[in-house]
């Protein structure tokens, strides 16, 4: 058994460096060997560190795991708050974001990483809380924004709200499988029908 390695690094900079080399490796090895398939052994190899090397910053596959959601969780709220700090209209700036979104869903080694995910959370209790909660609080971000000043739905009720979030959250999420199962899925086609969708669903129902 490898044994452990407790010591921790006191340079902030170099452990951000060394953690993201381990969950760069992990997401590729997930991504080609799924979450069972893929051991400390073989994300140590792919990392280009020993397998205690990385318990120095991770104390299991799970707390890696947890920690690339967490990262997700970071990216996808960036999002939000560039749309939060941007004056301009809202209905545009989240229309025109939508690119991103699409892009991010599209994109084959995310899909791969997001599928692995999701399968694991089918399984794992502790996985299927940690996306839940990432969820929770993306779904929290979006109804602040929706509430605000420069929204077109403030005055929705809260169930209206809550439904807006969640086909927008459909149709973006869904993305995944669409490019899965239609390889030949692009961006433009997507956008055609997406932005006229977003643009309802932004807008106050007549």
């Amino acid at each position: 058994m490898t044994e452990k390695i407790t010591k921790r690094h006191t340079d902030p900079a170099l452990a951000a460096a060394r953690r993201n080399q381990v969950l760069t490796a992990a997401a590729e090895c997930f991504r080609r060997k799924g979450y069972h398939g893929a051991g400390m052994a073989e994300i140590s190899k792919t990392a280009g560190m020993s397998a205690g090397h990385i318990y120095n910053y991770f104390d299991s596959k799970e707390a890696i795991i947890e920690a690339i959601i967490q990262r997700d969780m970071e990216e996808m709220f960036s999002i939000f708050q560039q749309f939060e700090d941007d004056p301009g209209d809202l209905l545009t700036i989240m229309l025109d974001g939508a690119d991103h979104g699409v892009e991010r869903h599209i994109d084959k080694e995310k899909n791969a990483l997001e599928l692995e995910m999701l399968a694991e959370a089918a399984r794992n209790q502790k996985v299927a809380f940690l996306m839940q909660q990432s969820d929770t609080h993306a779904r929290a971000r979006m109804r602040r924004l929706l509430t605000g000043e420069r929204s077109l739905v403030k005055d929705a009720t809260d169930k209206e709200l809550d439904a807006r979030i969640n086909v927008i959250f459909a149709m973006i999420g869904g993305l995944s499988i669409r490019r899965t199962l239609y390889p030949e899925l692009q961006k433009d086609t997507i956008l055609l029908a997406l932005r006229p969708a977003l643009r309802t669903l932004l807008s106050p129902f007549e």
